[in-house]
């Protein structure tokens, strides 16, 4: 078994961007995950335009349609402010959030278990955060199990990933136990993003790998 921790006492060492330049990376990962669902939709309305076969130029549209509005509606949880200052949000959301977005491709099965309630939004949003990764080290497809414990207080959160050719994000192992190799891009935002989630929360992240699964785990750090 391979396991990696966060290592860092304190603020993590790594976590050096300022907030224009992480502000400038998230919307550059935003923009590059919806560009291709609305790149498509153009695609199927130029189809449309030149009278080419409406039935698949249709199917085009509505699927790349379904596609950019789970992504957005994800990003908006994951990424996004989703309220004020101090807000809450209901974990159910983020549950619908991760099966949607796992159900345009298709590839991937998610178990959710775990109580239903209303907590910090960093919790959510790291909880959101930690799915991406976990989907992002099965790139072949497989299921992921999220698992919710006490999200409320002690707050425990578990995605056991299982599928062929797992793999866990090289950033993230670089964020977590050593320095940095290269600068953080939009390429490499998100893992960045969900170490800074976990340490605004007070939570520590922890990754275990066999070869049977890749287990992401965050949970509070001792007082």
């Amino acid at each position: 078994m391979t396991a990696i921790k966060d290592t860092t006492m304190g603020k993590n060492p790594n976590l050096t961007l300022t907030g224009p330049d992480l502000a400038a990376l998230l919307c550059s990962r935003v923009c590059h995950d919806i560009i291709s669902p609305v790149g498509a939709i153009n695609n199927g309305l130029e189809l449309l335009d030149e009278g080419g076969a409406d039935a698949d130029a249709m199917d085009l549209i509505r699927t790349s349609a379904l596609n950019a509005s789970v992504r957005l509606k994800f990003a908006r949880l994951a990424f996004g402010a989703s309220g004020s200052a101090g807000a809450s949000i209901d974990t159910g959301e983020a549950e619908k959030a991760a099966k949607d977005f796992a159900s345009v491709e298709k590839k991937t099965e998610v178990t959710w278990n775990g109580p239903r309630v209303i907590i910090a939004k960093n919790r959510v949003k790291l909880l959101l955060n930690l799915f991406l990764i976990a989907y992002g080290a099965i790139p072949r497809g497989g299921s992921i199990e999220v698992v919710l414990e006490n999200p409320e207080y002690d707050a425990a959160f578990k995605l056991i990933c299982k599928g062929r050719m797992m793999r866990v994000p090289p950033k993230l192992v670089e964020l977590l136990s050593g320095t940095l190799e290269e600068a953080v891009d939009a390429h490499t935002i998100q893992p960045y993003y969900t170490v800074l989630l976990a340490d605004e929360a007070g939570m520590e992240i922890e990754v275990n790998s066999t070869s049977e699964e890749i287990v992401f785990s965050a949970k509070m750090v001792a007082a």
